[in-house]
């Protein structure tokens, strides 16, 4: 006999956040204690969520960070969406070849595009010729989309990511789950609360901020568990990462630079990093950074360079990240890890009026980096804004270069692996079953699987 399950993977929880949210605590009060679980390397986004769909580590899916170069085409290529990019079978592959009439629906997981589940959604902006940006959805089937446009109003893109924010974007995508769970009934209902991941990077996870920002979506986690089992549900609540505190950024792409190894294009937008022509560079996100060394001989000069920074803590070299399961053919000749108390930061320019126009917009696919300064206004704030909305709607082709390149502002971060337990990412669930005191994010898939299969 199958089962229903809600699986919520609520962005940064740890004991810490967790201890902000009396509305999740009672609603697990009668099941066992909180899981912690041990990530993969790199614990991200995109590495962390393909694990747990595929049982596997990244040098066996292939996810090995938010982002990576391609080397056929010389691009770094961040937030992609298609399932095809994953290797391994996936969590509702497997259920499917259990049962094929199973059905799964997945809300706001990455690599969710051209799956085989059901039901689709997920954010995919418009990008309109003119060069505006304006709020969209990717849904499968097709109708689903203005379904849930009618029924919850457009999705708040620009409050899922960008300086604007906010809980509404949780919100909405917990709505669209309790929607896609009470009208297509599917087996395994996959879901993602981002909220955490705003203020506790903005401010770091000790901050007045982070303590609202738990309040609130404890709110909003806490009635889709309710939903949930009205609908007669199981549901598991788990994480990717834990977010810990940082006080400084290590900008690994300006001593590369400084040492010779990276060229750049002068451009009329800005110097521009030419990847597939530098010796070395590095494509950081969080805390971690794969780095791309041209010829083998440099291996060992790159190594010795980065590890004598401030705030980088190693390097692994190729059977390093072998042993740590990161040896793929995605991930970079050297993968840097910084101290607990650092972050990558991937500016590669070395004045700031050399700075390429992306850098001080929302450009998630552009930049060669992740950059959590994009949740923060520079100058001018809010007043720039409407100057950039307004010339926008009059016609004007202006850059909306609104973002702060301040990165001491930064008070949280991610990516390498939690020192303890404690600060590592949960597991909260009501599902049958003995659990063991601590998981691998690896055995999630099993668990899963389990439930909706009803097997022990």
């Amino acid at each position: 006999m199958t089962n229903k399950l809600l699986v919520i993977d609520l962005v940064g929880l740890n004991a810490a956040a967790l201890a902000k949210m009396p509305g999740l605590q009672k609603a697990f009060a009668k099941q066992a204690e909180p899981i912690p679980l041990q990530p993969p390397l790199p614990a991200l986004t995109c590495s962390a969520q393909a694990t747990l769909l595929t049982g596997a580590l990244p040098q066996q899916h292939g996810i090995v960070s938010n982002g990576w170069f391609f080397e056929e085409t010389g691009e770094s290529r961040f937030w992609l969406r298609s399932d095809r990019l994953v290797r391994g079978e996936k969590v509702w592959d497997a259920l499917k070849a259990e049962d094929p009439s199973l059905r799964v629906a997945n809300l706001f997981w990455r690599f969710a595009t051209h799956s085989r589940c059901d039901f689709i959604v997920t954010e995919r902006p418009t990008y309109w010729a003119n060069g505006r940006k304006s709020p969209d959805i990717f849904t499968t089937p097709d109708p689903l989309r203005d379904e849930l446009v009618q029924a919850l109003g457009a999705f708040p893109l620009f409050r899922f990511w960008g300086p604007a924010t906010s809980i509404e974007s949780s919100q909405w995508i917990a709505d669209a789950t309790a929607h896609v769970m009470k009208t297509r009934d599917p087996h395994l209902t996959l879901t993602y609360l981002p909220h955490l991941d705003y203020d506790l990077q903005k401010f770091g996870p000790q901050s007045e901020q982070a303590a609202t920002a738990c309040a609130e979506i404890d709110a909003v986690a806490t009635r889709l568990v309710e939903q949930a089992r009205e609908l007669g549900r199981s549901v598991m609540v788990l994480s990717e990462y834990g977010i810990t505190e940082v006080s400084k950024p290590v900008y690994l792409n300006r001593c590369l630079r400084e040492a010779g190894w990276i060229r750049v294009q002068r451009a009329e937008n800005g110097e521009l990093l030419e990847g597939a022509d530098s010796e070395a560079f590095a494509l950081c996100s969080h805390q971690i950074a794969h780095i791309h060394v041209r010829d083998e001989k440099n291996l060992a000069d790159v190594k010795c360079k980065l590890e004598s920074l401030p705030g980088v803590e190693r390097v692994l070299d190729a059977q390093a990240m072998k042993e740590a399961g990161l040896a793929h053919d995605r991930a970079g000749q050297l993968f840097a890890i910084a101290e607990q108390d650092a972050w990558f930061a991937y500016p590669y320019w070395l004045d700031d009026a050399d700075a390429p126009d992306f850098a001080r917009c929302v450009a998630i696919h552009d930049k060669p980096g992740h950059d959590p300064l994009e949740m923060f206004l520079g100058p001018g704030g809010k007043s720039h804004v409407i100057k950039r909305i307004l010339q926008s709607k009059l016609g004007f082709r202006v850059p909306f270069d609104v973002i702060s390149q301040d990165a001491t502002r930064i008070g949280g971060s991610h990516g390498r692996l939690p020192d303890s337990l404690q600060e590592g990412p949960l597991l909260l669930t009501d599902c049958d079953g003995e659990l063991a005191d601590s998981l691998a994010m690896t055995e999630i898939k099993s668990l899963m699987l389990q439930q909706v299969l009803g097997s022990a």
